[in-house]
């Protein structure tokens, strides 16, 4: 099968990326590594030892020359075995036996039941499975492999020659190391299938841990990248392997198959019924919680007959507690996709409906077609992994290839939230109230403005902020997004309620007044089907006991809805659950472990550094802004002190409107106008902590100034050259490198040039 276009241009994008930034090992590191392993772990030094020396040597685990040990644990310049396909986690059970490293006795069997053996006894499964590695090797090594029905040969032959390590993760990985031009870097089974599913290929049928080989050979060669590089790059791009959920959108108290489904579109969710269970976020991945789950089922539903029970606490266990943050669930009506989402968030509670368990999803395809193999039509919530072909249509439509089946009509998928709001989005949900916090120009401000806009923008009128018409706009930062600053003199009158001075009549009387934040609940009372958004800037710097008031213990979710009356109108007053708070706080000004404990107690905390990814790509004369950055901050956290790492300077200082500072002129305002104040700030008129930052070619130290008149235009290469001067290894970075020009397209230009004078 050819690989989509669009899949093949992602992996040589993604491949071209690791190898800029120095995230693969070169071609001579990896043949290095190779020949170190065989060196010591081929067959032929295998098969040269015996006795204690062989089971030393193959599965002594506290020592750093065994095999074990380089298959699970080395990592160093001469092999590092994250290169190749990690096979870490569990215990040393994965080998067979294992020297106890209390006792020093070796041992076999489960974790559940294991066996001492005695050293002659283990020294026999060192050379049973000494035999079988090289028995395996020979194997191979007689193989003709040029097809998916010569690795189905090997599968069987392997299984008959090696029975015992062919089909473990070390086993794989050691047949890998030897031989790595015929195997991938996966280690087990549903790491293969996972990685062909999301390229659109159907795996193989057949069992075992060789037959999917090929693909990746073939995909190796029909993209030109190495088979041991291949591995990074499905990584990248397919991060962990995400498991595939159906999740039925019918109410069986109500006609139709899809009664349900505009719900959980509109509200960017899936949700399921049993209302009478209540809130099940306590809820964990345990047998002893499963089976509580059966009981609530059996009690608060004694309709339901007892083989349904069992049923039912399957599905409602798997939703609460199986399905994970990034996994795929398939809204279906019948044998009918609806919609494609992933899942974006932990498991909520909405008590206010009868379909109240849910979990957040952001949309990834909206299309309707029928699944090409029924699966789990009876049921709500089930896992898709039975048929293959299903799990491939469902990542063809995420990728947006629709000519196999024709999207039917439906409304059109959002498009993905940015990152940093997606975490917004689920501390708040979990929370309601989230601060941003971090070094000052890390955008804190900002992401905390356009979370506001984009997650109300969505939840009222289901579609992005930058689409909504000028109207739309007004309805929302009239009523539904408020901001606020907090500041020393900022009260309790101001954000709850208080007397203010009003003239009235020629005379000046004091009259209650609601604050912005019971504005904003009496808004979300009247409106309880709409989100509402309270921004509130520079959050600690307000006293913050004062100016909430009574107002911390209503602010908790699981107290919202409750009432107290306030003291001064003898109102009752209420947090509706559709009200939701985004602080940000720089930590430059005042630590988050200063802050008020109740506080801290009813808030998520999102930590935003600088992020010089975002100026990966930008050079500006021979400056690699993203790495300038880095050295700054390194320097930064070395000399100004105890506090240093909220000291940093984020990248937004070296940003104008949303993009990378592109001139010299505009990095010279950037450093003049914000990061030297700062800086002077930070070392407290200590010019020598200043000129150890910045350097003596921009810091006088014995004048105790800054060499304001380099940021003047006659001034800028002498700026450029301080600049460069002091981080020299900007030079030799990745980014550094890649900017420099084409050689033969300079040479053009010249000739050009030349024929241009002629």
């Amino acid at each position: 099968m050819g690989l989509d276009s669009r899949l093949a241009r992602d992996i040589a994008e993604i491949h071209d990326g690791l190898i800029k930034r120095g995230a693969v090992r070169s071609r001579q590191q990896l043949d290095r590594s190779y020949d170190a392993f065989r060196q010591r772990f081929g067959p032929d030094t295998l098969s040269g030892l015996d006795g204690e020396a062989l089971l030393a040597a193959m599965h002594e685990h506290g020592t750093s020359d065994s095999l074990v040990y380089w298959l699970e644990f080395k990592d160093d310049a001469e092999f590092s075995t994250k290169d190749f396909g990690s096979i870490g986690g569990g215990s040393a059970l994965k080998f067979g036996i294992y020297k106890g490293a209390e006792t020093g006795s070796w041992m076999t069997g489960n974790p559940r039941k294991q066996a001492e053996l005695s050293v002659d006894e283990a020294v026999e499964v060192a050379r049973r499975n000494r035999d079988q590695l090289i028995r395996g090797v020979e194997a191979i090594t007689a193989a003709r492999l040029a097809s998916d029905e010569d690795y189905r040969g090997l599968q069987v032959e392997l299984a008959e020659v090696a029975p015992d390590v062919q089909d473990t993760v070390w086993g794989h990985k050691y047949f890998t190391l030897v031989f790595p031009e015929a195997f991938e870097n996966y280690h087990a089974r549903h790491f293969q299938d996972y990685h062909l599913i999301r390229l659109l290929q159907v795996p193989p049928q057949e069992d075992g841990r060789y037959v999917c080989a090929w693909r990746y050979v073939a995909l190796s060669r029909d993209v030109g990248i190495r088979l041991d590089q291949l591995s990074k790059v499905l990584n990248r791009r397919h991060g962990r392997p995400r498991r595939y959920w159906r999740v039925g959108t019918s109410h069986s108290g109500e006609p139709g198959l899809r009664n349900r489904w505009h719900l959980m579109r509109d509200g960017s969710c899936v949700a399921i019924g049993w209302d009478r269970l209540g809130d099940l976020s306590d809820v964990t991945r345990t047998m002893e919680q499963k089976n509580r789950v059966r009981d609530l089922i059996a009690e608060k539903y004694p309709e339901t007959i007892p083989q349904e029970v069992g049923r039912e606490k399957e599905e409602v266990f798997s939703f609460v507690a199986n399905i994970r943050e990034d996994d795929i669930v398939v809204a279906m009506a019948g044998s009918t996709v609806l919609g494609i989402g992933r899942v974006t968030g932990e498991y909520l509670h909405d008590p206010t409906s009868d379909f109240p368990h849910r979990r957040p999803v952001e949309w990834l395809s909206l299309a309707e077609w029928q699944m090409p193999q029924p699966e789990g039509l009876r049921r709500t919530v089930r896992e898709l992994h039975r048929h293959p072909d299903n799990l491939v249509e469902v990542e063809r439509h995420i990728l947006g290839d629709m000519v196999q089946h024709p999207p039917g009509p439906g409304t059109k998928p959002l498009p993905p939230l940015p990152a940093v709001i997606r975490r917004i989005e689920s501390i708040l949900e979990r929370k309601r109230q989230v601060i941003l916090f971090g070094p000052p120009g890390t955008g804190k401000t900002f992401w905390a403005l356009s979370a506001a806009k984009e997650l109300c923008s969505r939840g009222r009128f289901h579609k992005p902020y930058g689409q909504l018409t000028a109207s739309e706009r007004a309805e929302m930062e009239d009523s539904l997004v408020r901001t606020c600053c907090f500041h020393p003199a900022y009260g309790y009158e101001d954000f709850i309620e208080g007397y203010r001075p009003t003239a009235r009549d020629g005379a000046l009387t004091f009259r209650l007044q609601d604050g912005i934040f019971k504005q904003v609940c009496a808004s979300a009372e009247i409106n309880a089907e709409t989100k509402h958004f309270l921004v509130i800037d520079e959050i600690n710097r307000g006293d913050i006991p004062r100016i909430f008031g009574e107002l911390l213990t209503l602010m908790e979710k699981d107290r919202r809805g409750q009432s107290l009356v306030l003291p001064l109108s003898g109102a009752d007053f209420r947090v509706p659950q559709n009200v939701y708070v985004i602080g940000t706080m720089n930590t430059a000004d005042r630590s988050i472990a200063l802050l008020d404990v109740a506080l801290r107690r009813r808030f998520g905390f999102l930590e935003l550094m600088p992020d010089s990814a975002l100026l990966r790509d930008v050079v500006v004369e021979d400056l690699p802004l993203g790495p300038w950055l880095e050295a700054l901050n390194r320097r930064i956290c070395e000399h100004v002190g105890r506090d240093a790492r909220n000291l940093q300077i984020g990248h937004a200082y070296l940003m104008d409107k949303g993009r990378p500072v592109a001139s010299l002129a505009a990095l010279a305002r950037a450093i003049r106008d914000d990061v030297a104040p700062l800086l002077q700030e930070y070392c407290y008129e200590d010019y020598s902590a200043l000129e150890r930052i910045l350097g003596p070619k921009l810091i006088d130290v014995d004048r105790h100034r800054i060499r304001t008149e380099l940021f003047e235009e006659p001034g800028w290469p002498a700026l450029l050259d301080a600049l460069l001067d002091v981080y020299k290894d900007v030079a030799a970075s990745a980014q550094a490198v890649a900017a420099e020009p084409d050689g033969a397209l300079v040479a053009m230009d010249e000739e050009a040039e030349e024929d241009d004078e002629n």
